[in-house]
């Protein structure tokens, strides 16, 4: 692979785009253009800001679905500065997911430039909602538009590199917010408060006994309420995250939950249940045929194979037993940061790795 500096400056030309989740319009504009200008087939843009193309195969073999995804977690306001330290560089997410989305091209590029007839169709996919409450919408239609005819889905990230994503960890979000009449502190002292309801619910919650195999999680990650100081509140709410390796438990976690908030409630107090996010769960046996294929191209090409759980993309066609795995491109680490940063030295040996593994699907699966 000789176009690691093209797709670095690519990277970075992506990421100075803005592109937080729900408002990817921009990047995607970018990027169907881009697709335009490599003259590749079948460009569309969908109804939420997913940017198909077609590299045309010479044979009848069935395709393979490559995606990255192009929001990133940072507000639309971001400084997005990059900035070279060594071996690093540095930018708001330059690795999750900008590099990515350059590696689409990287792999367009390379493949043209070698002597090498494709079997089947590559389709490229930059898609749309893979963060936080995007809930994987992006994926949803590309799964639904493809469904089981491709050989293989393979989700690029920009980091990790060596880790192979073979099994969707399921999670669940929900929005739970508590009422009452609230009041004022000292005049209407004793009244239930909505926050101080809101705690005692919390720490109960924290008292479920979560399995330890498969592992599974709960989180309260944000907290909202109140008016003023001297305020009773009458409206709080809180985001809680629950996570699992199985879906069984995950299912009987949300159900705890739900019967802990029910209990909760009295007359004066009311609370209401929102399920905001929905990742499923499933996944690809460690002696999966596309599993041992990225694990041996891995460590053909100077790598270390890991295989991961994970909340990517590829939970959703894992979850609908279609063959999908998520790798890196590249090492790096403080991903969702400001101080977000990308390794130089691996990203060649990680280029060459997917080219090297996109050949292999074709003519190994």
């Amino acid at each position: 692979m000789k176009f690691e500096k093209q797709v670095l400056d690519l990277a970075i030309e992506i990421q100075q785009i803005p592109s937080p989740t729900f408002h990817e319009q921009n990047r995607a504009q970018f990027v169907l253009e881009k697709f335009k200008e490599e003259g590749l087939e079948d460009i569309s843009i969908d109804k939420i800001n997913n940017v198909y193309a077609r590299l045309p195969g010479k044979g009848d073999k069935r395709p393979i679905i490559i995606s990255a995804h192009l929001d990133t977690v940072f507000p639309i306001e971001t400084d997005l500065t990059t900035r070279k330290k060594g071996n690093k560089v540095l930018g708001p997410g330059l690795g999750d997911n900008s590099l990515g989305v350059a590696g689409l091209f990287g792999l367009l590029w390379s493949i043209r430039s070698q002597d090498f007839q494709l079997p089947g169709d590559i389709w490229f996919v930059a898609n749309s909602c893979e963060e936080g409450l995007g809930d994987l919408k992006g994926m949803r239609e590309i799964a639904k538009k493809f469904g089981s005819s491709p050989i293989a889905y393979l989700v690029l990230e920009g980091m990790g590199q060596g880790n192979i994503y073979h099994k969707g960890l399921g999670v669940r979000r929900f929005h739970i917010s508590a009422k009452t009449m609230g009041g004022h502190s000292w005049v209407d002292y004793g009244s239930p408060s909505a926050i101080h309801e809101l705690v005692t619910l919390i720490q109960k919650l924290l008292e479920i006994k979560l399995p330890k195999d498969p592992k599974t999680s709960m989180n309260v990650g944000k907290i909202i309420g109140g008016t003023s100081i001297n305020t009773i509140a009458s409206e709080a709410s809180f985001h809680l995250d629950l996570r699992s390796e199985k879906e069984p438990e995950l299912n009987d976690l949300v159900a705890q939950v739900r019967k802990t908030v029910k209990d909760s409630e009295y007359s004066g107090l009311q609370f209401e249940v929102e399920k905001i996010g929905d990742r499923p769960a499933g996944g690809l046996s460690k002696d999966h045929p596309l599993v041992k294929l990225a694990e041996d191209v891995i460590k053909n090409n100077g790598g270390n194979a890991k295989l991961i759980v994970g909340s990517t993309d590829a939970n959703i066609p894992l979850s609908m037993d279609l063959p999908a795995i998520c790798i890196g491109l590249t090492a790096g680490g403080r991903a969702h940061s400001k101080d977000e940063f990308i390794l130089l030295d691996p990203l060649q040996k990680g280029l060459t790795q997917l080219e090297k593994l996109i050949i292999r699907i074709f003519s190994d699966l």
